[in-house]
């Protein structure tokens, strides 16, 4: 597969990735390399991350616990100690191993430590690798506020390979296959259809899947790295999802929910907001609620959190002078930004779900 080009970045598949990984080492020539892990990616990846460097250099490994709940400044203080006390100077390379938290909070250090070094991110999840690793953004959760405290700056290169994906359970792959859809829904009808039939998808389909998406993401964040426009397209499911996925992070009688399960629910959530207020039809409205349905479980919320968990609204990181900013579809494939949604009517979107 050709590489994708970004402004700062190239992200490489599958066994190009290990090509241009010992080129880029070679040349490179770090004073030092650690690859960040968390226990999973430590077990089930890094012994094959491992077998394709094919050089000897000073490597150390640092593991971190794995689960959005570790995603904060505390668990980046004792990374950024621990690289202190290995003597990690400017010239050090920081390779993150892991999914979107490993990816988004490894970015984050290695963009602070020292005021900035290097770092390449190799996804170990779907997630991770159509969404987390490319585009830039790093960051920390703010208690269970998400991505609160972070930077834009790319890494030196995304590393995707698929092998990483046959260890991964089935909710984590059903996790990214959220943001994939997404994708589609914000920018690409037909590749919304393509991956609308799962029952004609097949695993060997994933890699070109997975390239498609990058292709859409890159596309827009390419056009508006800082999000100032059309970046926020990629939003679309976010405000409510993100409120959804934070209140259920911090409420511990609460079923744990992915990310991916989260943001599905909040697409077919802002899919009814758009029917009421752009030109969504409702015959494109039952197609994505089943699309998504098909794949994701229906989680019962409980009607006495829906206020609580629209406060949380109030915090995303689209919002400006005071007003929270929506992005809302005009049909599948044609996104719109900066939609202020009355509260009724986010109180209808859960009634909707709620319904299905």
């Amino acid at each position: 597969m050709t590489p994708i080009v970004s402004k700062d970045s190239v992200v490489y598949f599958d066994q190009e990735c290990y090509t241009a990984l010992n080129t880029y080492l070679e040349k490179a020539n770090h004073s030092k390399i650690c690859i960040l892990v968390d226990s999973n990616t430590h077990e089930h990846c890094l012994s094959l991350l491992m077998s394709k460097i094919e050089k000897e250099y000073n490597i150390e490994v640092i593991e971190i616990e794995p689960g959005e709940i570790h995603k904060n400044i505390e668990t980046c203080t004792g990374v950024w100690n621990a690289l202190s006390e290995l003597g990690f100077d400017r010239k050090g390379l920081l390779i993150n191993l892991g999914g979107g938290v490993v990816t988004d909070l490894g970015g984050f250090i290695a963009c602070t430590y020292k005021r900035g070094i290097s770092y390449i991110n190799v996804p170990t999840s779907l997630l991770a690798m159509v969404d987390a690793s490319v585009g830039g953004k790093t960051g920390v959760d703010l208690g269970n506020l998400k991505n609160m405290v972070g930077v834009i700056s790319e890494s030196e290169m995304v590393l995707v390979d698929t092998e990483y994906l046959e260890t991964l359970p089935v909710n984590q792959m059903c996790s990214g296959f959220a943001e994939m859809l997404k994708h589609g829904l914000i920018q690409d009808q037909s590749y919304w259809k393509k991956l609308s039939d799962l029952s004609k998808l097949k695993f060997d389909d994933l890699s070109e899947m997975i390239y498609d998406s990058v292709v859409i993401k890159n596309k827009i964040v390419f056009e508006d790295p800082t999000e100032q426009n059309i970046r926020k397209y990629l939003n679309f499911g976010h405000t409510l999802g993100h409120a959804i996925e934070s209140f259920y992070l911090t409420n511990p009688e609460k079923p744990v929910l992915l990310h991916g399960e989260a943001i599905a629910i909040g697409m077919i959530m802002e899919a009814f907001i758009s029917v009421e207020l752009l030109s969504l039809t409702s015959d494109e409205l039952q197609n994505i609620s089943e699309v998504i349905l098909a794949t994701f479980p229906k989680i019962d919320i409980d009607p006495k959190d829906h206020q609580d968990i629209m406060d949380l609204l109030i915090h995303d990181k689209k919002n400006e002078k005071g007003n929270i900013y929506f992005v809302l579809l005009n049909s599948i494939g044609d996104a719109t930004f900066n939609c202020i949604v009355p509260d009724a009517l986010i109180h209808k979107s859960f009634s909707y779900y709620a319904g299905l």
